[in-house]
């Protein structure tokens, strides 16, 4: 055969073969991000579009989310900006193929005639193929346990493919440096040291050698292609759309239930939003989710990534319902709602929204543990978990002196909130008053709704009662209109994220760590003495993550002259106390370890004395769990309030 007889056959060969990879990719894309797609539930329209692409080229540019693992980060970041330099060589090599019936040395004009772009490209392949070879390390040798579940054969094939096609290219272009074809070679080091290899072959062994790495680079690159839909790897093609239409809504902030027929929730993967589908296509399997969430640590079987994993195989097979059949009972409750896999996920993917949504499903049928379904009966007659009466709520304040205002009698400058756990728990009593006690010490201006006062519904709609959540906060407002107040304040982080995120037209809300940090700084708390104590500080879900108060509670700690000693899970790593999501108010029997007692055993290596939380369910939890744990001796757990008093 005469090369012009290869060439042409080499022309007719690559152009099949790319419009039968192409059709192929189509024939598998289209039905997935168009027909699924469209047979779910609309989204509402999106806006602040500069925020969107911002965003793009922070968190798909820059990659910033994947270095919170460092070195994972670093060898991705490597094989995403690789697959965009060298998706010009690609580019090449199917022009290439495409004109070589009428020049074989084709070359694109401007960009492959640019010294500077042939070196980035030739040291980028060698990066990237460093980076496969570390990500192959790390799926076959170290196996790390946030891998679970994934489709190991899927992951090593596609590094598999991608070591190919950048090795291909360098001995490509190696032997097109060695026969002198290549007028870029001085920009190209890494090529020219992989044809020395085979350098003292003669030129019609280079020639063979160079087509043959060229048809295992393309041919590589079009069975890439035809994969692509099939598999994790989908997300080249969705991050993109997903980060950019990623929720901007506040993270504190559900959507309100979607009823169909009647029945509020999602029982079938066509109730959701085409937007939360999207988050299902383009779950990567990293794991990352599943390495944070206190749920798959605690042994129950929830784990964020599989979840994705689920949806998204009943999305292309529905051939079971989605709840409880693909994803059952016992992993939709098993959430704490702490935000850890929304957090981490590198790409956006929202697990805590469509959980809830599933929730709201299960809540509908009925279908709860009898913990959960007392608690919610509880909150629906008395408005409050405990299903104490209301004329109970205010007991705390006898014998507080002076007397906590009613701020539906009298004005005030600051409305306390002060929630069923600080009101009803026999426990917290204590600390209740006394931060009644702070208060008036620095001179504030507060009052209470006493028995007007309901659960503020965070964690009452992150169990999926709608309904009941409704009626929360109309019985709230109709308080509120009552009283006669310009900011709220409130000890508890869940209450203090629903009424900031989710009230209505509520105005101003602040934790008591925020409200003290600011007078604080303004100079209206001054303090009579240093404490000198050594404490961890543990940043509550709802304080933190949902809502990004973490330096506010650390400086008030740091005023009293204390010393912060962090655990190595801190700030928006901070690992859960357990009690989110409606947890608190359901039977444990199943949890192996509890996200409380491993908390607290990571705040006992610290060496400190102290354990300081902001909130009356971490006080709750963390009190039980040292002493389960045997810290009770070397441990106290205290409230931020407990050392602002003894300070003061």
């Amino acid at each position: 055969m005469t090369m012009n007889t290869y060439n042409i056959l080499k022309s007719i060969v690559v152009l099949l073969s790319f419009l039968l990879a192409t059709g192929v990719f189509l024939w598998r894309a289209y039905p997935q991000l168009w027909t699924k797609l469209r047979q779910s539930q609309s989204t509402p329209r999106f806006g602040q579009w500069w925020e969107r692409i911002k965003g793009l080229i922070v968190y798909v540019g820059a990659q910033l989310r994947l270095f919170r693992f460092r070195v994972p980060g670093t060898a991705h970041f490597f094989i995403f900006w690789g697959f965009l330099f060298l998706s010009l060589t690609i580019l090449q090599a199917i022009l290439e193929g495409l004109l070589a019936f009428v020049n074989p040395h084709f070359v694109i004009p401007l960009i492959g005639e640019f010294g500077p772009l042939a070196l980035i490209q030739d040291v980028i392949a060698l990066c990237v193929a460093v980076a496969v070879v570390y990500g192959m390390y790390m799926r076959l040798v170290v196996d790390p346990e946030r891998y679970k579940g994934s489709h190991k054969s899927q992951g090593v094939m596609v590094l598999s493919f991608i070591l190919t096609i950048v090795l291909s290219l360098l001995v490509m272009n190696g032997s097109r440096i060695n026969l002198g074809e290549d007028e870029l070679s001085a920009w190209r080091p890494i090529s020219a040291l992989v044809g020395s290899i085979f350098g003292g072959a003669s030129d019609q062994t280079q020639i063979v050698i160079g087509e043959i790495a060229y048809w295992i680079h393309l041919g590589v690159v079009l069975l890439f292609l035809t994969e692509l839909p099939e598999g994790k790897h989908f997300h080249v093609v969705t991050s993109i759309p997903a980060v950019l239409l990623r929720n901007l809504e506040p993270r504190g902030r559900l959507a309100p239930a979607s009823t169909f027929d009647g029945h509020a929730g999602v029982g079938k993967v066509e109730q959701f939003r085409w937007r939360q589908l999207l988050d299902a296509y383009t779950c990567t399997e990293c794991g990352r989710c599943q390495d944070m969430c206190p749920a798959y640590f605690s042994g129950l079987p929830l784990s964020p990534k599989l979840l994705m994993m689920d949806m998204r195989n009943n999305l292309k097979h529905p051939s079971v319902a989605l709840v409880p059949d693909a994803i059952t009972d016992k992993v939709l409750w098993s959430c704490t709602t702490c935000y850890s896999c929304d957090q981490e996920c590198p790409l956006f993917i929202e697990h805590v929204s469509p959980i809830v949504d599933m929730r709201r499903h299960l809540v509908d049928q009925g279908s709860m543990d009898k913990m959960l379904q007392d608690a919610l009966a509880n909150l629906g007659r008395y408005g409050n978990s405990f299903g104490q009466s209301d004329r109970m709520r205010a007991k705390w304040t006898q014998g507080v002196q002076p007397a906590v205002k009613d701020a539906r009698r009298e004005e005030v400058e600051y409305l306390w909130f002060v929630g069923d756990y600080a009101s009803y728990s026999a426990t917290l009593t204590e600390v209740t008053r006394r931060t009644a006690d702070v208060f008036q010490k620095i001179g504030l201006s507060f009052g209470i709704l006493f028995d007007a006062e309901r659960n503020a519904g965070n964690d009452v709609r992150r169990v999926g009662e709608e309904g009941l959540f409704e009626m929360l906060v109309d019985k709230n407002k109709q308080a509120f209109a009552k009283a006669k107040f310009q900011t709220i304040i409130t000890t508890d982080p869940h209450t203090y994220n629903t009424l900031k995120n989710e009230y209505p037209e509520m105005g101003a809300v602040l934790h008591y760590a925020e409200l003290l940090d600011q007078m604080i700084v303004s100079g209206k708390i001054k303090f009579s003495k240093k404490l000198g104590y050594k404490v961890t500080y543990h940043d509550p879900c709802y304080l933190g993550r949902y809502n990004g108060i973490y330096d506010a509670p650390r400086r008030v700690l740091e005023a009293t002259g204390c010393e912060v000693v962090e655990m190595p899970r801190n700030r928006d790593r901070a690992f859960c106390c357990g009690a989110g999501g409606g947890r608190i108010w359901m039977d444990e029997k199943d949890v192996k370890d509890r996200p409380s007692e491993s908390r607290v055993r990571e705040a006992a290596l610290t060496g400190v004395q102290t354990f300081v939380v902001a909130c009356p369910k971490d006080l709750t939890m963390f009190k039980d769990a040292v002493k389960t744990t045997g810290n009770e001796q070397t441990l106290v757990v205290k409230d931020l309030i407990e050392l602002v008093a003894e300070a003061l």
